[in-house]
């Protein structure tokens, strides 16, 4: 059985605490316990988040730990130095060591992601870089692996490094399935997509809106002309294509495009689906229309990015 442990720190994100869901119903799904889950900090017992919430902890005994995260607080946390003995007492017996959002700073200032590439939230990820000139940061992913060091940039990006983490241990159906209990989309989202997307920057204020941009994602393969997401949306023509530029900055169409590549670009860098595939799952009437549309977009062809992605996975799998 492997122990699962989450670091929590004084003024922690209770967000954090939904890293160790992924792991509990992997165990409710296996019917049996592969995981001991557990919250614990320096010297155990009561905990405060950032809203007033405590958390019972225990205390941390780092010969315990298979996978230790480090959670996330709204302020950059301070390293005391019982806590630096305590990552370090982990970096030294635990298989994977993990930091959610500004977690990462705790890892680094310990000295324990030098000479490794990291990322953080995107907020901070200058500040990052300029306090750890030792740390090879990362800004386009959403969480990176090197060797047994991960790191994710959010506190909601920490589900889909967990998620990947139990690929690693059980295997990719056990992971899409508790996904799937988890009602998160495409069961979880690669390393390697960025943190800043399309709709991210320009999210949706009504739930007209969102059902057809969740519309869109569930269907790239159709033909989404506006005159069908307009019927979606149960609107006129006009008053959709007018109520969605009013609402995400863009026309349904860029939209559509947007989502189109952010979804292929995804794919190509984090599956084994052939070029031809992925371009006729995410809506491209062929391959050549995406490589145009992926040199146009992002500077480089598909297949470009995937020897890239590839390459980075090698790297992070020799060290």
């Amino acid at each position: 059985m492997r122990r699962i442990g989450l670091v929590v720190v004084p003024q922690f994100q209770v967000v954090s605490l939904l890293t160790l869901t992924v792991f509990e119903i992997a165990n409710i799904r296996a019917g049996r316990s592969l995981y001991e889950v557990s919250v614990i900090s320096e010297d155990g017992g009561p905990v405060e988040a950032s809203f007033g919430m405590c958390a019972t902890t225990k205390p941390a005994r780092t010969q315990e730990f298979h996978t230790v995260f480090v959670g996330a607080s709204l302020d950059t946390p301070t390293l005391t130095d019982r806590m630096r003995d305590l990552l370090i007492g982990f970096s030294e017996s635990t298989e994977r060591m993990a930091s959610i959002c500004r977690g990462a700073f705790l890892l680094a200032e310990a000295g324990l992601l030098d000479g490794r590439r990291a990322t953080t939230h995107w907020a901070f990820l200058d500040r990052f870089k300029e306090r750890y000139p030792a740390v090879s940061v990362v800004k386009d992913a959403i969480f990176v692996q090197d060797g047994e060091r991960w790191s994710s940039a959010g506190m909601s990006t920490a589900v889909d490094m967990a998620l990947a983490m139990l690929e690693d241990d059980l295997g990719p159906d056990a992971a899409v399935q508790v996904a799937k209990d988890m009602v998160i989309e495409r069961w979880r989202r690669s390393g390697s997509q960025p943190q800043r997307s399309v709709l991210i920057e320009h999210p949706a204020r009504t739930n007209r809106i969102h059902d057809v941009i969740t519309h869109i994602r569930a269907n790239l393969e159709a033909d989404l002309t506006v005159d069908k997401l307009a019927d979606v949306a149960k609107m006129s023509k006009r008053q959709f294509a007018r109520r969605f530029k009013d609402e995400t900055g863009l026309s349904p169409a860029k939209a559509v495009e947007r989502i189109r590549l952010e979804t292929a670009r995804d794919f190509v860098t984090s599956s084994s689906w052939t070029i031809d595939t992925i371009a006729r799952e995410t809506g491209f009437a062929d391959p050549e229309r995406m490589r145009r549309s992926f040199l146009r977009a992002f500077g480089e062809p598909p297949q470009a990015l995937r020897r890239k992605g590839k390459g980075e996975r090698d790297q992070t799998g020799s060290d």
